[in-house]
């Protein structure tokens, strides 16, 4: 018996010594990517996050506030962490009305500042990336077309080979301070999903987008999104929709 506890407690110390010489080896390495950023509706008037990370392999990742409060974490396990750990993670918060949770209480909740990415991947190396996250916030996007008629929600009655979507360009945050607007993304889909058009350019594209006729139906309703997006990468979503004539 005093053979075999012997052993038990050679190995535990021989497996505390090569644990500590794995972490006492192990490298720090960026993130390929990261990035921390506010996402408002204007049409809908909600607000909520976005965290999105990619790397060579992730065992353990977790997200740290300025205030150094910790937001989020996650961890692979067994088969995953044998398969390498993950890559991308994108995570995405509830997006509560601003009625309920008003924009002054939202930055409260998210103070502006650096927002700490730490991990490990599964050979014990070091992952990190620090991100700025500010509260410039765009203004959502003034809809030109489709143009719905006078009391109506939506446009109606559009050709299916000739959709254009076209908006003023956006140069404040919401609160009317001037802004740099890099980019803008375009969304078109049918209610239930089962088609999708999505489209980011750069600024000076310009403000006016064809929808691809070859992803419209005749007699289809469509709802749609013009996202502007900022410098830091947030982003302010304006809605629209229209039918297309049968």
């Amino acid at each position: 018996m005093k053979t075999i506890l012997d052993n038990l407690f050679r190995c535990a110390a021989a497996g505390t010594v090569l644990a500590a010489a794995t972490t006492a080896g192990a490298a720090t390495i960026p993130l390929k990517a990261a990035t921390f950023i506010i996402e408002y509706n204007a049409t809908a008037e909600d607000i909520g996050v976005q965290a999105f990370l990619d790397s060579e392999g992730w065992k353990e990742i977790e997200i740290f506030a300025p205030t150094g409060e910790e937001i989020f974490s996650a961890e692979s396990e067994g088969r995953l962490t044998r398969q390498g750990g993950g890559t991308e993670l994108f995570l995405e918060s509830v997006e509560p009305p601003t009625a309920e949770l008003p924009i002054a209480a939202f930055f409260r909740r998210f103070p502006a500042g650096i927002y700490k990415f730490r991990g490990r991947d599964p050979a014990g190396n070091r992952l990190t990336a620090d991100v700025k996250f500010s509260h410039r916030v765009p203004a959502g996007a003034e809809i030109l077309l489709p143009a719905p008629a006078a009391g109506e929600e939506c446009a109606k009655n559009l050709p299916a080979n000739s959709v254009v979507v076209a908006w003023n360009p956006v140069t404040e945050t919401i609160f009317g301070q001037p802004l740099e607007i890099v980019g803008y993304e375009v969304i078109v889909e049918t209610e239930d999903k089962s088609t999708n058009f999505d489209v980011k350019f750069p600024v000076k594209v310009g403000t006016m987008l064809t929808v691809s006729p070859e992803l419209l139906r005749p007699g289809t309703n469509y709802i749609g999104e013009v996202l502007a997006i900022e410098k830091g990468g947030n982003q302010t979503l304006a809605e629209f929709c229209f039918s297309t004539a049968r």
